[in-house]
């Protein structure tokens, strides 16, 4: 139960899994190595007892994913929409219970879009739906020095990629002059898995996008920048490519996008506007 004056939040079980686990293989040498390796597991979200997907995840922020894999999803469209988000291994599935339901939900799961993330592959309902209605902060800025400081403070990060590979990472960070710090970092064997984790952690930490940036290590497709635009992040850097699709999106939510981002280099695809190239 929420104590007075503190911010609403759903009854929710820790149930993280280990991030790694160790397994022995023979390198080049034919020597037997102890190896550790991704977790990845099967995770069936239920809402109000109906089955809605199963995602395939590292398991390391189940709470946090389900929650905003909804809000992604456009399927919920604030927190105190949630009463509880119970996580069982033993059954691998999240049972989410809302306060008045799923609006739309059975009409919304008949349209169904392939897309190209890994892990996920599926959204519901119209891709584009409300996008127009997405209104990012106009004034502001980034600083090549504080994209500079995020991609520095991103390469010394402890990362479950540097120990077993095999997974994608995603990181909220602040937005301040020359400098960058990282406020979230989650990593999952799909992309999509992470900023969902993300979205529903700034669910429910109640943290606004509009003064951040987002990072991601995979490509930027459409959804991508949707889910984005969508948390109220103005600025999404990638060290990876894009899609002509997230393009065309970023430019017209405006959003500026930077791909290609490793060290000091970068490649600034939209939103130049907002950029500011100092020495």
């Amino acid at each position: 139960m929420n104590a007075p004056n503190e911010p609403y939040r759903p009854l929710l079980t820790q149930a993280a899994r280990p991030s790694t686990f160790a397994v022995q293989a023979i390198d080049e040498n034919g020597a037997v190595r102890e190896t550790p390796i991704a977790g990845e597991h099967p995770l069936t979200l239920y809402v109000d007892s109906q089955e809605v997907v199963t995602l395939m995840t590292l398991g390391a922020a189940p709470e946090a994913l389900a929650i905003g894999y909804l809000r992604n999803q456009r399927l919920l469209n604030c927190l105190e929409d949630i009463v509880a988000v119970q996580v069982d291994w033993e059954v691998d599935a999240v049972a989410v219970t809302t306060r008045n339901g799923l609006e739309d939900l059975a009409q919304r799961m008949q349209k169904r879009t392939q897309t190209t993330g890994c892990g996920q592959g599926t959204v519901f309902g119209d891709l584009m739906a409300e996008i127009d209605s997405i209104v990012l902060p106009q004034n502001a800025t980034l600083h090549r020095t504080t994209l500079y400081a995020l991609l520095e403070s991103v390469r010394v990060h402890e990362t479950i990629y540097k120990q077993a590979g095999a997974v994608h990472g995603c990181a909220l960070a602040t937005n301040e002059a020359g400098r960058s710090q990282i406020l979230m970092f989650v990593e999952d064997v799909g992309r999509h898995n992470a900023v969902d984790a993300i979205a529903g952690q700034m669910w429910l930490d109640r943290i606004d996008g509009g003064d951040k940036v987002f990072y991601t290590t995979g490509r930027l497709t459409s959804e991508m920048v949707i889910k984005a635009a969508q948390m109220g992040i103005p600025f999404l850097v990638s060290r990876s490519g894009l899609t002509q699709m997230g393009h065309s999106i970023a430019e017209q939510v405006g959003i500026t996008m930077i791909g290609r981002a490793t060290n000091k280099h970068y490649l600034l695809f939209t939103g130049a506007e907002r950029f500011r190239a100092d020495a």
